[in-house]
């Protein structure tokens, strides 16, 4: 087997699947990329069994064959290099050699036999999303997703089709993100929860790309097709909860504000918090917020007092400030609602400007308990 590759177009496309590898992984032989070579085709795989990327790209070769390349000395040799052909022969002995204008260098690989095979998805529903909408989906969502290992369901995001609606959901209990797209064309009924992992690599992948992306699914994977790009991976089993059920419906107390305004002075109030509930405190009187936040074991305190728009009843309301401040972050919008009813309530956040036709995002906040 010999082909030739450009240096750079070789380390992009590793570098897009690379980030699939696990450091510490339970089978020794997913600790390498397959190169499989189909004449002038040459896909490379990467995999933790839960997730394999494939992406495929042009090389100068007639050969055909494959083998499994040792990941991190090969990425880490490509690194190395400025743009330039690479030419790459298997020898006797299970032995590579690459060849560059600085000079030759040998690695053994492994038996891409032992390779694992990337699942197929058998009586499968297929969608078509755009991938700047999916890509703002899993932004918009993921950082609401939980770690417990133990309720597995809570650390994936879930995505909800319907004719012409693909709502994505995520919660850790404490807050959830509900992002919804209205308006789509054809899209089949679907209900499936995406592992973290998968979906932080399509975020990474999807940047910048207006492309299409067909997504493939059944029961157990889905998959994930664009450009020269195929992510297979397996779904998260269990049935997500009634999201719509925890979003309460009636919250006369509604506040408008400046988002870049209310979210750099929450940053400076919540330094001065409690380091473990990170509390801090909302009073609404009139046409004025109040933030404040105390640390009574280290004497810490500070308060700030914003103009707003507010109309409700007089309200004292605390908050995660990590929570407040991670959504802020990821809103673009000139100015947010924070929709409220009692101190024990879990209060709304909208945007109110910023959003494309179609597009809604609701992001709710549990409350904590106020010291007296």
């Amino acid at each position: 087997m010999k082909f030739i590759v450009s240096s750079n177009t070789l380390l992009k496309n590793v570098n897009l699947i690379g980030g699939v590898i696990n450091s510490n992984n339970t089978l020794p032989i997913l600790d390498n990329f397959l190169f499989e070579l189909d004449g002038s085709q040459l896909r490379i795989t990467g995999s933790d069994l839960e997730t394999t990327i494939s992406t495929t790209l042009e090389v100068e070769s007639n050969d055909n064959g494959k083998i499994a390349i040792p990941s991190k000395i090969l990425t880490d040799t490509l690194k190395t290099f400025p743009a330039q052909p690479l030419t790459f022969i298997q020898k006797e002995g299970n032995t590579l050699e690459i060849v560059s204008e600085q000079g030759n260098y040998q690695l053994a690989f492994e038996d891409a036999n032992e390779y694992p095979q990337t699942p197929d998805i058998e009586d499968a529903s297929s969608t078509t999303l755009g991938a700047s909408i999916l890509s703002e989906a899993i932004i918009k969502t993921i950082f609401a997703t939980g770690n417990d290992e133990l309720r597995p369901i809570m650390t994936g995001v879930f995505f909800q089709a319907s004719s012409d609606i693909f709502r994505f959901v995520a919660t850790d209990a404490h807050r959830l993100v509900k992002y919804t797209r209205n308006g789509l064309n054809d899209l089949q009924a679907a209900e499936y929860i995406m592992p973290k992992k998968p979906l932080n690599l399509l975020k990474n992948i999807l940047g910048g790309n207006n492309d299409d992306v067909t997504i493939e699914y059944n029961n157990t994977n889905t998959r994930f097709s664009f450009q020269n790009i195929v992510l297979t991976c397996r779904l998260i089993d269990g049935k997500y909860p009634n999201y719509e059920a925890v979003i309460p419906k009636e919250n006369p107390n509604v506040l408008t504000i400046n988002r870049n305004l209310f979210l750099t002075s929450l940053k400076r109030v919540a330094i001065f918090s409690n380091k473990t509930t990170n509390q801090v405190r909302l009073k609404l009187v009139g046409n004025s917020l109040t933030i404040s936040a105390e640390d009574i074991d280290f004497a810490n305190k500070a308060e700030e007092r914003l103009p707003c728009d507010y109309n409700g009843t007089d309200l004292q309301i605390g908050f995660n400030s990590r929570f407040l401040i991670e959504m802020l972050n990821n809103l673009q919008s000139e100015e947010i609602t924070l929709e409220m009813s009692e101190p024990n309530r879990a209060g709304i956040i909208k945007p109110v400007d910023g959003l494309e036709d179609g597009e809604e995002i609701l992001m709710l906040v549990m409350p904590v308990m106020l010291n007296a």
